[in-house]
């Protein structure tokens, strides 16, 4: 039963693993960008995990309540969404113009052709 209650922290390592495994593994450089939005997401899931309070409420002052949430990760993780958001707008823009430059998007292609005189 003790495996089950961290069934979160399970999913974020396995997720953080698939997605440093496509950007390290990986050659193409749309799979690297999918790989790092894996990686961002694991991260988000985390710090949201992280920021439940069991039996915890909404920090508003109430009668009667005595365990509030901390909604600061949740906030954080907002600002990284829209980051991570940026981030993969700026990613797949520069794949394009590789892409118009090169005629590829293989990172040892593109390496091979930088290499020639």
């Amino acid at each position: 039963m003790e495996v089950l209650g961290h069934f979160n922290y399970w999913v974020v390592v396995v997720l953080m693993m698939i997605g440093f495994y496509a950007l390290i593994a990986r050659g193409n450089l749309i799979k690297k960008i999918v790989g790092l939005n894996i990686f961002q997401a694991s991260v988000f899931l985390l710090f949201i995990t992280l920021g439940k309070v069991t039996g915890g409420s909404a920090p508003i002052i109430a009668e009667g309540i005595t365990v509030y949430s901390n909604p600061l990760p949740h906030v954080l993780i907002l600002t990284a969404i829209v980051v991570g958001v940026a981030t993969t707008a700026l990613g797949l823009a520069l794949v394009v113009r590789i892409h118009e430059s090169y005629s590829t998007i293989e990172e040892n292609e593109i390496a091979d052709m930088d290499r020639e005189p």
